[in-house]
């Protein structure tokens, strides 16, 4: 993420991100941590433990991005016993209704509850939170050659985020913009019209073309108390991510701030 102080470069393919529980490889933005194996196939990740018995599965940041904001995920009943490539359960959003593959096989032995009762769980924390089903693993020897690192996929994962057009973000948006050709009067009118609706803990993602965007959105979050989670520039388009927070600064910072994006 930039900071405040102007733009960085945006235009880097990849690297590497230090977190407090992993590294990750960033992909076009979208975040692929390095100790974990992947089905490229199937979108999945799987984490075995150092015994080599059981497993945790989840889906990747990629495939967040290629399904959408998820309104259902759905696993299959503890006991059930999955081949590799066979469904562990579905997952459900506006785009699409498509099944979580397994990369290995076995049984599923833990379910992660709270994904099917807030699915955005899943689209903002693919690798953690996430995490999808446990596996007693049946098979590992001889599929697991079948799995590969992050760094053996490098290009495939760059071609299928191309092929989809997907946009990873660090927070999921629930809600979307489009202002291209909009003046800032006009563009933060709507979008405190918008947050006035929203729940606290929602994310908005804004489109602009204003070169000037950026120091605007710094100066709207300043002024309203809301966050400015993410931005980034893509070609002549802004792009920026803002989090409606339960602390709210001047309400009328959509009428002060909204002095020009022109």
């Amino acid at each position: 993420m930039q900071s405040r102080s102007g733009p960085a470069n945006f235009y880097e393919q990849s690297f590497v991100e230090q977190k407090a529980w992993h590294s990750s490889l960033i992909i076009d933005h979208c975040d692929f941590p390095d100790d974990l194996l992947y089905d490229y196939d199937g979108n999945t990740w799987i984490k075995i433990d150092p015994d080599g018995s059981n497993a945790t599965v989840g889906l990747t940041s990629l495939m967040m991005g290629i399904a959408g904001k998820l309104s259902s995920v759905r696993t299959k009943p503890l006991g059930t016993i999955v081949s590799r490539g066979r469904s562990l359960g579905t997952i459900e959003s506006h785009r699409m209704v498509g099944p979580i593959p397994s990369p290995l096989s076995g049984t599923i032995v833990e379910i992660n509850e709270r994904i099917a009762a807030v699915p955005r769980i899943l689209n903002n924390s693919a690798y953690d939170e996430g995490w999808i089903v446990r596996l007693k693993l049946s098979s590992m020897q001889s599929e697991k050659q079948e799995l590969s690192s992050v760094e053996r996929i490098v290009p495939l994962l760059k071609e299928r985020i191309a092929e989809f057009h997907v946009r990873c973000f660090k927070l999921f948006p629930d809600h979307e913009m489009y202002e291209i050709g909009s003046e800032c009067t006009a563009v933060l009118a709507r979008l405190n019209e918008l947050i006035d609706k929203v729940a606290v803990g929602d994310a908005i993602h804004i489109v602009s073309d204003d070169p000037t965007a950026y120091v605007e959105m710094v100066a709207w979050s300043d002024r309203t108390g809301h966050e400015l989670v993410e931005w980034r520039r893509e070609g002549n388009l802004f792009h920026f991510v803002v989090r409606k927070t339960g602390r709210e600064g001047d309400r009328m910072g959509g009428i002060d701030a909204s002095r020009s994006l022109s």
